[in-house]
């Protein structure tokens, strides 16, 4: 088995970059990013899994943000943000806001 050798893999739609490991593994290449224990897979050619890994951090990203956006909703709606809200408007009211 070769090295362990890092290359970067970056995601155009969220504009993030992540450190993907890649490895040589007799006929096949592995390969997995850290940062993103789901993300990982094994291929015949380097090319072939940095484009699946590619793929599969894509997936894993959009995966998290609706889970995100959902929590989100389910916080709104059971009223876990109302107290921001409200120190928002305080602070709106009480003149300690900057226009952005």
């Amino acid at each position: 088995m070769e090295k362990i050798k890092t290359v970067e893999i970056h995601d155009n739609i969220f504009e993030e970059t992540y450190a993907a490991h890649i490895q040589r593994n007799e006929a096949n290449w592995l390969g997995w990013i850290p940062d993103v224990p789901q993300v990982k897979c094994e291929e015949p050619t380097k090319k072939t899994l940095l484009k699946i890994l590619e793929k599969k951090l894509h997936e894993a990203l959009v995966a998290e943000e609706k889970a995100w956006e959902k929590q989100f909703e389910e916080d709104v709606k059971a009223g876990k943000l109302d107290h921001l809200r409200k120190e928002a408007l305080e602070d709106v009211r009480a003149g300690r806001f900057k226009y952005l």
